[in-house]
């Protein structure tokens, strides 16, 4: 099926793997890439959880892909300069070695957007509203990724119908991202006038992905009713699935940690705290498979995941979908 995804990304599937910290291992990438979709990488997932040297690691990716492109996700928000000089450096070696796809998160793309393009790539940003997509489309992104009150992780707060009527006057293609568990959710998406689907959650509960058994698990086991939303792993409201540790511990941050992230000079300092205390969390729940101390980042799409399974076959089902999903419409 040729959409301007497929199109932009030089796949015959307009499906994403999205980029997850700490879910996305080489082998979950190459797997997505390989089927004919894309699998997006995620530099600090490649490096700190999975143990891969930068530039090895895009390259053990790229010979498991075959001929097949893989992307990558610049998260380029950050008040710290050392990380910022880092993306940059990550940046550059994903384009000597060959990617040409980007999926920028926070901040402003567009100094991704202008070395992207100066190699000949394309960059697509993520966005919850259409504030945030003005601020992708002035950088000069290409395409936006429109997250949803469905996704895990960091979730939007709109539902698929209303983002979409939201981001499409911006004139650029749309990606959905958020509660595509299944080929009905896919068609459905594609039927609103999206040009393709992100998905995350379903591709952890998949043979490549290198989640711990009882997250897979956790996640076939669980339906739309067991996914809440924590402040206590960043401080922002993050889609997780609710274990006995969610329980216990309470969804909310602490008082004097919503005062500082309320405040003006005190919220970038509490957000990077946070995000430094949640690097190590999710590393460990990734590997510990720990109900009683664990965070399992999940979307609402889990209502359509109902086995643990290679990703080949997943993605067979989606491509036997396409001719159908050309005409569908969504029901009255």
């Amino acid at each position: 099926m040729e959409t301007p995804l497929t199109r932009d990304a030089g796949i015959e599937l307009p499906i994403l793997c999205g980029a997850m910290y700490p879910c996305s291992n080489p082998e979950l990438v190459a797997a997505v890439s390989a089927g004919g979709a894309m699998g997006i990488f995620q530099p600090i997932s490649l490096t700190f959880v999975h143990g891969h040297e930068y530039r090895a690691g895009i390259r053990l990716m790229h010979r498991l892909a075959g001929a097949r492109p893989i992307g990558m996700n610049a998260l380029i928000e950050s008040s710290a300069r050392s990380y910022h000089e880092r993306m940059v450096r990550w940046v550059e070696i994903a384009l000597e070695e060959g990617v040409r796809f980007f999926v920028t998160s926070l901040g402003n793309p567009r100094w991704v957007c202008d070395r992207v393009h100066a190699a000949g790539g394309v960059v697509y940003h993520d966005v919850t509203e259409a504030k945030w997509a003005q601020k992708g489309a002035d950088a000069g992104c290409d395409g936006l990724i429109g997250v949803n009150a469905r996704a895990g992780g960091h979730a939007g707060t709109r539902a698929a119908e209303a983002l979409y009527e939201e981001l499409a006057p911006f004139n650029l293609p749309l990606v959905c991202a958020g509660g595509i568990g299944d080929v009905d959710d896919y068609v459905r998406a594609l039927a609103l006038g999206y040009a393709g689907v992100q998905m995350g959650t379903r591709f952890i509960a998949t043979t490549e992905c290198s989640a711990h058994p009882r997250y897979k698990q956790a996640i076939v086991d669980a339906d739309e009713r067991d996914i809440v939303f924590t402040e206590r792993l960043t401080g922002i409201p993050v889609a997780v699935i609710n274990t006995p540790y969610i329980q216990r511990v309470g969804r909310k941050a602490g008082g004097l940690a919503r005062l500082l992230l309320r405040g003006r000079r005190t919220k970038k300092w509490m957000r990077t705290l946070y995000a430094a205390r949640s690097v190590f969390s999710l590393k460990q729940s990734n590997a510990r498979g720990d109900v009683s101390r664990d965070y399992w980042q999940a979307g609402r799409s889990v209502a359509g995941i109902h086995d643990v399974e290679p990703v080949a076959a997943i993605l067979d089902r989606f491509r036997h979908a396409d001719l159908a999903s050309r005409d569908a419409r969504l029901p009255n």
